[in-house]
């Protein structure tokens, strides 16, 4: 293995040395070219700084006119410096004016050079910069040369990093690393989120980039990629993964990726050219990154993530880093910037510090959403490639209404954004004074709204929002922020707490819907092909009693004097309900054996979410005593429609007639059987869909706190009568296509309604 000479060992040395004087920023870059250009023997070295605007401009030169420093620009992609930027490529010449890409500038008086050598300064793949450096004579430097320029480049891509360089950008320009960044996403919550900036996986910045001893360094990364191969190894031989499935194709690439010597070589090269063994990795997965994130190929650039992932897991491995904000740290008004993330980790997260939710991928039905919903905060998904674009701490705005994430906003929208809160405050205050106004129809229909719920902390938007009781209390939220499973005495109290809570208003507890993508980290469970029809919800339960009769024997006794409402998740045959009234039954005998007091009434119900029991109806509704539609789960598995994919999830229309004509024959269902229905899901809390669920029959809805409000208003001016006859008309049509949405939207605006 070559070692670095000890000029340039020298050099970087002196480069720490000078990153740690009390320089203003251009002495320093000035004395670090001159540094740089001594050391190389190089008769020119020269820094050029990528601005927002796209320009290179030269912020420092050893060797070429001074007069040319912040004078000199060439734009991304333009001359050896631009295609440099643009490739993020080190380009090596012995004869640079030769090159179709080189251009001339006269001011800098760099004509009599002709050897070339040019580095891009990367940050986290993403270029900031340009290092170059020239000689007169014709000549190709060698590959350590080359090493040692790229191993200098990260000292600068820091002091970039630093914001130094800021107090001699000329006023109104900004440097790309600080530019303000606006992304056309989907809003997946309502609301609006100004806050700063907190990465669910933040990057690992390596500050300590010198080593003092190669030999030492090379020994903690082998000692870090053995134990990173034994984790990796660990997880493929694990008896509860899968044999099979894309999921083992994912650990076979990591396992690869680990074991390949070309990473393992260009690791310990940069560790011998003076790097400590974490800024090496740094380096080479800058390096790579770079290159793969301006690849087409879409399976490569997936491949960049798997890539991107275990070199983080490497650095996590040296540093020790947990990658997580301490609660000394942690902002008081955060917005969680994610690639994905289960709803429990988001939980994890200080409620009352929270401000917003901003996914990479995922779905507006997919459960950290619904979580983060029932939190209250803004959500938007579908920012893609925000993550790479962003920092910790970064000022922004989310914009849940319109879908909008501004990462370093400008003053100016700043401004504007925080007029829009104050307006948004003043139309909440407008939402309040309906609190106590009955949810009744312009022509007498009294509809029932109750607000979804699963934590202590919910309860008290119970009295704020108006809502008439809670028609879903998801009970399996408890289960998923606990690290042990909840023991019965915990469980009771904690239902106990709920009911106290609700202070006499009806609560619907739904037994645990767990399973799927709702990971318990301390249940074994086998990965799944397909987890959305696999073991989870009612059919773990009854596979596993002793789970399910603890959780009725806590709902039993926390509910002694008082009514229970409990209803059952993903339902498919009515033989399940009665096997969970048999378990049932044996507890109340149990609790009546031993003098427990019981409720003293029960009510029993079940959710339709699966469409086999479109099929069932009567039998159904004659062995429960309500129903509850759960919307999310029901549209997604009536249009075979992943709600976690986001290429499917909107491609067919919720309130299109298909899935309108099976809501409808639900309510007319319940009518005839005289049994209440329900609907729980997201459409009851958008005032659009839920007039929809209002004109198809359905007279209770329960939805998100925040959502009580604008669907209360919508109702008060609706006409229920008029548009059930015009919506059925439009349903029973079979001729025409006119969307359903539009007919609604029409009425809306025909009738003076706001949704």
């Amino acid at each position: 293995m070559r070692d670095m000479s000890a000029g340039p060992r020298v050099l970087l040395k002196r480069l720490r040395e000078l990153m740690a004087e009390p320089l203003e920023p251009q002495e320093r870059l000035d004395r670090i070219v001159r540094q740089i250009a001594s050391n190389m023997v190089a008769e020119v070295c020269s820094v050029y700084v990528l601005r927002s605007d796209g320009v290179l401009e030269l912020y420092a030169t050893e060797g070429l006119n001074k007069e040319a420093v912040h004078t000199s620009q060439l734009k991304m992609g333009q001359g050896l410096v631009g295609t440099i930027a643009a490739s993020a490529q080190p380009l090596n010449l012995s004869d640079a004016q030769a090159h179709p890409a080189f251009r001339y500038l006269p001011e800098t008086g760099e004509e009599i050079y002709h050897s070339f050598l040019g580095v891009p300064i990367l940050r986290a793949g993403r270029t900031l910069g340009v290092l170059v450096v020239q000689n007169k004579a014709s000549r190709n430097y060698r590959e350590d040369e080359v090493e040692a320029l790229e191993t200098t480049a990260m000292v600068i891509a820091e002091m970039i990093a630093t914001g130094d360089l800021k107090k001699i950008t000329a006023p109104g320009l900004e440097l790309d690393l600080t530019r303000a960044v606006t992304i056309a996403a989907n809003g997946y919550n309502e609301g609006i989120g100004l806050g700063h900036v907190v990465l669910h996986e933040p990057r690992i910045v390596v500050t300590n980039l010198l080593n003092e001893d190669s030999d030492k360094e090379i020994l903690r990364l082998a000692e870090a990629l053995g134990s990173l191969r034994i984790s990796i190894d660990d997880m493929l031989q694990r008896r509860d993964v899968a044999q099979e499935g894309e999921h083992r194709e994912v650990l076979e690439t990591y396992r690869m990726f680990a074991h390949d010597q070309g990473w393992v070589r260009r690791m310990e090269e940069a560790i011998h050219n003076g790097l400590t063994a974490e800024a090496a990795v740094e380096k080479v997965q800058s390096d790579t990154k770079a290159r793969m994130m301006r690849l087409t190929d879409p399976y490569l650039r997936e491949r960049m993530h798997d890539f991107d992932d275990l070199a983080n897991r490497l650095l996590r491995q040296l540093t020790g880093y947990s990658g997580r904000a301490t609660d000394e740290n942690f902002p008081l008004d955060a917005i969680i910037l994610a690639r994905a993330m289960g709803a429990a980790e988001l939980l994890d997260y200080p409620r009352e510090n929270l401000r917003g939710l901003v996914l990479e991928e995922g779905a507006v039905t997919s459960h950290v959403v619904i979580v983060a919903r029932a939190m209250g905060i803004p959500v938007v998904g579908q920012a893609t490639g925000l993550v790479a674009l962003a920092e910790n701490g970064d000022p922004i705005i989310i914009d849940g209404d319109d879908g909008q994430v501004h990462v370093r906003p400008m003053a100016d929208l700043q401004k504007a954004y925080e007029e829009k809160v104050k307006l948004r405050a003043r139309r909440q205050e407008q939402f309040k004074a309906l609190r106590s106004v009955e949810p009744v129809t312009k022509d007498g229909k009294a509809i029932s709204l109750n607000m979804n719920a699963g934590l202590l902390v919910d309860l008290p938007q119970l009295a704020e929002s108006g809502a008439q009781g809670i028609g879903l209390f998801r009970t399996e939220l408890q289960f998923m922020i606990a690290s042990t499973m909840p023991k019965l005495e915990e469980q009771e109290a904690f239902y106990r707490a709920v009911i106290r809570q609700a202070a006499g208003l009806p609560v619907t507890f739904r037994t645990l819907d767990i399973g799927g993508d709702k990971v318990v980290s301390y249940l074994r469970s086998q990965e799944e092909e397909n987890p959305a029809l696999g073991w989870r919800a009612i059919r773990l339960s009854l596979d596993r009693p002793g789970l399910l009769r603890t959780q009725m024997r806590a709902l039993l006794r926390a509910s002694a004097g008082a009514e229970l409402r409990m209803m059952l998740p993903m339902i498919t045959e009515v033989s399940e309900i009665r096997a969970v009234r048999e378990l049932f039954q044996k507890e109340v005998q149990h609790l009546s054996k031993f003098g427990h007091s019981l409720p003293r009434k029960l009510q029993f119900g079940a959710m339709l979410e699966v469409p086999s029991l479109m099929w069932q109806l009567d039998e159904l509704m004659a062995e429960v005593d309500f129903v509850s539609v759960g919307s999310n789960d029901l549209f997604q598995f009536a249009m075979a429609a992943d709600r976690g994919n986001a290429r499917v999830s909107d491609r067919f229309d919720i309130l299109g007639k298909p899935f309108l004509r099976i809501l409808r024959d639900i309510a007319r269902a319940g009518d005839k059987n005289r049994t209440p229905v329900t609907l729980c899901g997201e459409m009851a809390g958008k005032p659009l869909s839920a007039m929809a669920l209002i004109g198809v029959g359905f007279r209770s809805v329960s939805m998100a706190a925040t959502s009580i409000g604008p669907v209360k208003a919508m109702l008060l001016g609706l006409d229920a009568g008029q548009l059930a006859e015009e919506l059925n008309a439009a349903l029973d049509d079979v001729r025409s296509d006119e969307p359903i949405r539009n007919l609604l939207l029409r009425f809306a605006e025909t009738n003076n309604i706001p949704v």
